[in-house]
């Protein structure tokens, strides 16, 4: 028997739409849709935040395929709605914690059609970049304050034409904030070229900025184009300026003025338009006063001055920086780090970290590349860093004599005066002092 087609059909509703609404009642945490194969079928917004995987690319996937750690909830066509804990990896790379709600769908026969998922956070293991409080600025990710200030300068000074100075330790970070600064300028579109002053000799520092002309010298069998010439409209980074030498300063402070020079050996004037960003790890008033740097060219430099920290100071980002990471040799595949032993985990957090971010990034590439497992142990680590500290030293080994205190420290830290200030326990300001007035 036909069943009556008198009625006419209602406005018909859409299940997307329907989803749609549903997971924007449930606040509490991320909805999802699987069918009976665990393949998903929807994937709210919510999901998306959670899981940092967005909605086109989750849907067709499995479930246990896109969230590594996922399992299916036990005996759940028996039990019909529960809730268990589960343990999943984000896109990420790090693991969260979470409560899972689910409901298992059934046809009006009670066959299986697949389940509806709710995932709430619990806690998360290694920190998501996607955090309220954590920055990124190409390449470059902190929740810490002063870092943020950085980055604050980083953006408002690229819409300058202003020379900059990046002074941070080795390892800090330096090429990456002036590559920033290049790719918020408007020269974002031209070069960015880079040069260490204090890997080449004088001579072939100048060949390298400034070029040459055929015959310049023996073995310039053609005219070679220099960093500045290449640069022309965009950016040239010299790192490690301080260790320019001084037959070069003039030439670079005329380029800085007149936006000109002359190739080695030439005799005809080549106007070019580049920002400079220079970078050091020395202090340029120390090297004026020692005779090493012109005076009129630090000024030239340090338009704007930029202070990176060092990341023994920025100790929030520690484990930002450690999962951040991990993440991506997780992605890699070869081995999957969801977790950290607790004393690994305490030794990289009391670790001074004199390399900076990239003795950092190291590590990890040692624990991947000797370790085996989903836990990051004490053993996965370098070997310092499974030394015990060593003792302090008794009050008797002390040098009595305050300067001999002074050179000792700075010995100890390889001259780096931020560390020797700690050792002597005093401020880097009342260690400049001593330093003055013992003339160390």
């Amino acid at each position: 028997m036909k069943h009556s087609t008198d009625t006419p059909p209602g406005p018909r509703l859409d299940a997307r739409c329907l989803l749609d609404a549903l997971a924007g009642l449930e606040c509490a945490g991320a909805l999802y849709l699987l069918d009976e194969d665990g393949s998903v079928s929807y994937w709210s917004s919510a999901a998306e935040r959670l899981t940092g995987h967005e909605a086109g690319f989750a849907t067709g996937k499995p479930i246990a395929r896109l969230l590594p750690g996922y399992s299916r909830p036990a005996a759940d066509e028996a039990r019909g709605m529960g809730e268990d804990e589960i343990r999943v990896e984000r896109a990420d790379g790090s693991t969260l914690l979470a409560r899972r709600r689910f409901q298992p769908l059934r046809d009006q026969d009670g066959t299986p059609l697949g389940r509806l998922e709710v995932l709430a956070a619990i806690e998360t293991v290694g920190t998501p970049l996607a955090e309220a409080d954590v920055e990124i600025l190409h390449g470059l990710i902190t929740r810490e304050p002063a870092m943020k200030q950085v980055f604050r300068i980083v953006r408002n000074v690229a819409e300058t034409e202003a020379t900059v100075l990046v002074r941070g330790e080795s390892g800090a970070g330096k090429e990456l904030i002036a590559r920033a600064v290049h790719a918020e300028s408007h020269r974002a579109k031209g070069p960015f070229l880079a040069v260490n002053c204090a890997a080449l000799s004088p001579s072939l520092l100048e060949s390298e900025l400034f070029g040459h002309v055929r015959g310049a010298f023996t073995g310039a069998m053609r005219d070679h184009a220099g960093l500045f010439q290449r640069a022309d409209s965009g950016t040239l980074f010299l790192d490690e300026v301080a260790e320019l030498p001084l037959e070069l300063q003039a030439k670079l402070l005329r380029v800085l003025q007149e936006r000109s020079f002359v190739p080695v050996g030439g005799d005809r004037t080549l106007s070019v338009d580049v920002r400079i960003v220079a970078a050091t790890h020395r202090s340029l008033r120390e090297a004026v006063r020692e005779g090493r740097f012109r005076e009129d060219l630090m000024y030239r430099l340090r338009v704007v001055p930029i202070f990176l920290p060092p990341l023994r100071e920025r100790r929030r980002d520690v484990g930002l920086l450690l999962w951040h990471f991990i993440g991506r040799h997780n992605a890699r595949g070869l081995r999957r780090i969801v977790r950290i032993d607790p004393d690994a985990m305490r030794r990289l957090l009391d670790h001074a970290w004199p390399g900076n971010v990239r003795e950092l990034q190291n590590v990890v590439e040692y624990a991947f590349a000797v370790g085996r497992g989903d836990v990051l142990a004490l053993d996965d680590l370098p070997p310092e860093f499974r030394e015990e500290p060593a003792a302090p030293r008794a009050e008797t080994e002390h040098v009595p004599d305050e300067a001999e205190r002074i050179r000792a420290a700075l010995r100890r830290s390889g001259g780096r005066i931020d560390q020797a200030a700690r050792l002597l326990n005093i401020s880097r300001a009342t260690l400049w002092r001593k330093r003055k007035k013992w003339g160390v």
